[in-house]
């Protein structure tokens, strides 16, 4: 029991210290709940937390019955590799806040900064200790145990080595060369070790080859036949390199070194049309356009048209089942791909040239890169030259062109056909985090929507920043809010609201498939900045399945007020989360009408489990906002049965909070109404109210005790009596 209330104490303060910023008094009380809840666990002393995928332990002990509380602390320490947490007595309210901002972090944000046991270190503190899972032992777990052995042969690649490799090892490669999926797998791995910079093209490509040879090697050792088919396998994971990494690697067909020029044709002539299709799928993917590499590439992979076209089709094929033939606008941008790749070599196919002209216009590529060997002008001129063709130079001519394009322009048909080059573009900048560019284009369809706009445009212009609010930008902002800092988040932020409106919906439909803590944070705060249009996206959040995400429903509720928002609060009072549940209350003790009090009111009666689990939550917050909600509901009449425990709880915790005239008044009428057929109940209430007056001690709560001693009931004076007794007594031993 003390383990599930710990973990669901746990739990909503993580919540709260991802969502809220650090004075924010949500984190504070969550906070001195979690201490409170820590410390009754530790009172024995430091407590050793065993973290399994979905389960918790202490001290090899895991509760009888599964609590989903434990389950999703579980979950939570497990993905960012906790092995074990050691809590030690006296952790206070910043150790856990240190720690529930670590834990906030996406396991590759921790993995990337060395690891959550590092991240704790840099700290600075030490009420806790972590212990961190191997990473060895978490690769084995994902990935059937070859990751392990494959880290030895990626590093055998890498390193260049010449040795033989362990048994073990090679017997992983042979298995792995049956299965042209598991070796896929390991050739992907090995791209990711050495990583995108294409500055390490060569050293992704040397080991490579390295990989290809030992594989063959190793498969020489069966026999002929198992040569054959490890070619065949090595062959058809090439659909996954990259396109830089192909053409260097095609490159070395004319490589000085005979053995890897015959490797490397060997494996070409191997590749299908369907492994060159994936491939140029899974480019197109990644760039979004169908760019010179990878017509290059198709060139040297499939240089007859006829076969070209073949794998053009076939990738469209494929392109069109990923998430890439979801996108707006695919066929136009297919089309485009196409082009690019089938008329690359236009020139050669040309028959009215000469062959002397054919020749010279096949081997420019061939010249320029003679004349780069070569390198007789000066360094300086040569940079000079080199930073005007960079990817950035080039992509930055390409946003000017647009840019003026649409400035000077005027057809309306032609000015929204560039309109949709625009779109595409600040989609297309947006996803990689070019955000300057993405908003100059913007901000061009955006000024023809304007009064200062050209009125022949208006229309069109209002079209497209619709059509692009209602498009896949908010789910690449969603992307990037999950791990851009915070300086960096008012760019995203500014861009969204210079769209406008039109993109509320697809951020509250992006917030609701969330499920980073920071991302659904940002988004939120993004959504409240747009007004009444981000208030009117919460029916898209209360439906999330994620309970993060319905809690932040009720957060946009809670600035909506009125009584739409008191409606919808009332009918999440039912969710199955009782963190959502808990804070509807919350939400509409803030709103503090008297529509709201009723509508609470009315819900206590009722009293079914959940909901009275969720009250007694709010009565231990003691929370003073809540004082005119429990005046209102002690006096709109007396309770009976389970009704009778939580009418007492708030009649003490008036006495503890801030005095107010509606609590003395409530707190007066508890103590002089009474039924004489239901003493006892009667009793305990008068007794709390007296109680509660006397430790309110204002002048007003004073003078109800003493007129009640004087001139009500028997029962009355002799309850408020005694209190009146307490306080003359306190008031001579102090004199």
């Amino acid at each position: 029991m003390l383990l599930a209330d710990f973990a669901r104490t746990c739990k909503a303060a993580a919540r709260a210290v991802s969502l809220y910023p650090g004075t924010h008094p949500a984190i504070g009380s969550s906070l001195s709940r979690l201490v409170a809840s820590c410390g009754r666990l530790a009172r024995d002393g430091p407590v050793k937390l065993a973290v399994h995928r979905e389960l918790l332990a202490i001290d090899g002990r895991s509760p009888l019955r599964p609590d989903p509380s434990i389950g999703e602390l579980a979950a939570l320490l497990h993905e960012r590799l906790i092995g074990r947490l050691t809590v030690q007595p006296g952790a206070d309210a910043e150790d856990w806040r240190a720690l529930l901002l670590l834990l906030a972090r996406s396991p590759d944000d921790l993995m990337a900064a060395g690891g959550i046991h590092q991240a704790w270190t840099l700290s600075g503190r030490n009420h806790f200790e972590i212990l961190e899972i191997d990473y060895a032992e978490v690769l084995r777990e994902r990935g059937g145990g070859d990751d392990v052995t494959w880290d030895r042969i990626i590093a055998y690649c890498l390193e260049g080595k010449k040795g033989i490799l362990d048994a073990g090892a090679l017997t992983s490669l042979l298995e792995a060369l049956a299965d042209p999926a598991r070796f896929s797998t390991l050739v992907e791995q090995l791209q990711e070790a050495v990583g995108p910079d294409t500055t390490k093209v060569g050293v992704r490509v040397a080991a490579l080859l390295q990989l290809m040879r030992t594989a063959i090697d190793a498969a020489r050792t069966r026999g002929e036949a198992d040569v054959d088919r490890a070619f065949e396998t090595i062959a058809a994971s090439c659909g996954l390199l990259s396109t830089d990494t192909m053409i260097a690697m095609l490159d070395r067909r004319q490589a000085a070194n005979q053995e890897d020029a015959d490797l490397v044709s060997a494996v070409a002539n191997r590749m299908t049309d369907q492994v060159i299709a994936s491939f140029m799928a899974r480019a197109v993917a990644a760039d979004r356009k169908g760019t010179e590499r990878l017509a290059q590439a198709l060139e040297a992979l499939a240089p007859d048209a006829d076969r070209k076209k073949v794998i053009v089709n076939l990738a469209k094929e494929e392109a069109v089942r990923g998430e890439l033939g979801a996108e707006t606008g695919f066929e136009t941008m297919w089309d485009g791909v196409a082009h690019a790749v089938m008329s690359y070599t236009l020139v050669s196919n040309l028959t009215n040239v000469s062959d002397e002209y054919g020749r010279e216009l096949s081997s420019a590529r061939r010249n320029a890169i003679e004349v780069e060997r070569i390198s007789d002008d000066p360094p300086e001129r040569v940079q000079t030259w080199v930073t005007t063709v960079t990817e950035s130079a080039l992509a930055q001519l390409d946003l000017a062109m647009v840019l003026d394009l649409l400035r000077i322009e005027g057809a309306v048909a032609q000015w929204e056909a560039l309109s949709v080059i625009a779109i595409e573009e600040a989609e297309r900048r947006t996803q990689t985090g070019d955000i300057d560019g993405a908003y100059a284009l913007l901000e061009a369809l955006v000024r023809e929507t304007k009064p200062d706009g050209r009125a022949d445009l208006r229309v069109a212009a209002t079209r497209a920043v619709d059509r692009l609010g209602g498009g896949p930008l908010a789910r690449h902002v969603a992307m990037h809010f999950r791990t851009v800092i915070d300086s960096e988040v008012d760019r995203f932020n500014q861009l969204c609201q210079l769209l406008g409106p039109s993109v509320v919906r697809s951020l509250a439909d992006a917030l609701a498939r969330e499920e980073n803590a920071v991302a659904i944070r940002r988004l939120a705060a993004l959504l409240l900045s747009f007004g009444a249009a981000g208030r009117r996206s919460v029916e898209q959040l209360k439906n999330s399945p994620n309970p993060a995400v319905r809690r932040t429903a009720i957060t946009l509720l809670r600035r909506a007020g009125g009584q739409e928002a008191l409606l919808e609060l009332a009918s999440m009072l039912g969710d199955d989360d009782p963190e959502v549940q808990r804070e509807s209350i919350h939400a509409m003790v803030e709103i503090g009408t008297g529509n709201a009090y009723s509508v609470l009111h009315r819900l206590l009666l009722e009293a079914d489990t959940p909901r009275e689990s969720a009250l007694r939550e709010l009565l231990s917050l003691r929370d003073d906002k809540a004082v005119p909600l429990f005046s209102y509901v002690l006096t709109k009449g007396e309770p009976k049965g389970k009704l009778i425990g939580i009418h007492i709880s708030m009649i003490e915790a008036l006495g503890v909070m801030r005095p107010r005239p509606e609590s003395v008044r409530a707190l007066q009428q508890v103590l002089l109404r009474g039924r004489w057929w239901a003493p006892f109940r009667t009793t305990a209430q008068r007794q709390a109210a007296a109680t509660s007056l006397r430790k309110l001690g204002t002048p007003e709560a004073l003078g109800v005790l003493e007129s009640a001693a004087t001139s009500g009931s028997r029962a009355v004076r002799k309850i408020a009596g005694a209190q009146v007794a307490q306080l003359q007594k306190r008031e001579k031993s102090t004199t």
